[in-house]
């Protein structure tokens, strides 16, 4: 089975009304590939449906016009391991083109090929697709909010989930960035993010018209122990930061717990009945 990649995974595109942009994205066949990949490329809309953002390729809205406005210059070819290939797009934007966000992808997916035999190699057929996340000029709405910053007390799991749902209620996709430190609750040292490879600050785009459930996943801490995390999410010029002493305790240990109590007040009152029995017999 030929694996492959496509460069960028997404990209941020501004357009002009009446103009042309050009654009392009890489398809990679790797190093350690074992044969000739062949691939096309094709336009699908891109869209996000519930508050998880699952990933929709296939309806289309007023904000995906745009998969009408893309042509691709060369959408077939085949790469050898170890090759890669720039396959340019043009976006003809027309001068009806409503201002805000339209959303498109640029589908690369497997195809059949031939060896050097000339019969058909049958490889698993499978997609990746490079999402296009374009803002047409002209009046834009920007209004949204975090409407909840959420880090819980108690988390049985780890790595521990925290969670900040945001709304977009305008005509264009707006950026989220959220910044994550945790701390030992007791001696205050910084236990994520730990070095420069640990990666704390994440950006995520919000669709218009919608709201996200966006979670993260906090790493670092240990199954057991006490610490303080700091969730900071920076929306439309606004700030929401929460810091919570969260309780790391696996279910193990809760059982654990549970049982050393069971066990002690059986014992406790074992202990009163054998003693009100001998008051009885004396």
């Amino acid at each position: 089975m030929s694996t492959f990649t496509v460069l960028p995974m997404s990209q941020t595109i501004e357009l002009v009304a009446g103009e042309v942009y050009e654009g392009s994205i890489t398809v990679v066949n790797p190093i350690g590939a074992e044969r000739d990949f062949s691939y096309s490329v094709s336009v699908t809309p891109y869209g996000v449906m519930g508050e998880e953002y699952q990933v929709d390729f296939s309806t289309q809205t007023n904000a995906s016009q745009i998969i009408e406005w893309i042509t691709i210059e060369e959408p077939e070819g085949t790469l050898k391991p170890n090759e890669t290939r720039e396959v340019k797009f043009k976006v003809t934007v027309p001068e009806t083109a409503p201002a805000g966000g339209q959303y498109a992808a640029l589908a690369v997916r497997s195809v059949e090929s031939e060896n050097e035999s000339g019969s058909v190699q049958i490889e698993n057929v499978f997609e990746i697709a490079s999402v296009l996340f374009a803002r047409v000029d002209g009046e834009t709405v920007h209004d949204g909010a975090v409407l909840e910053n959420s880090i819980p007390e108690l988390s049985v799991e780890n790595p521990a989930k925290i969670s900040a749902t945001l709304t977009n209620n305008g005509n264009v996709h707006e950026a989220a960035t959220t910044t994550i430190v945790v701390k030992d609750a007791w001696s205050g040292e910084v236990v994520f993010p730990k070095d420069n490879d640990d990666v704390n600050t994440y950006v995520e785009y919000i669709m218009p018209g919608t709201t996200r459930y966006a979670t993260r996943m906090v790493d670092g801490m240990n199954d057991l122990g006490v610490y303080q995390i700091s969730q900071k999410v920076e929306y439309l010029g606004k700030t929401s930061e929460v810091t919570q002493t969260v309780l790391m305790c696996p279910i193990w240990f809760m059982v654990l717990a549970g049982l050393t109590v069971v066990v002690l007040i059986t014992t406790i009152v074992g202990f009163f009945r054998r003693k009100k029995k001998r008051k009885i017999d004396f």
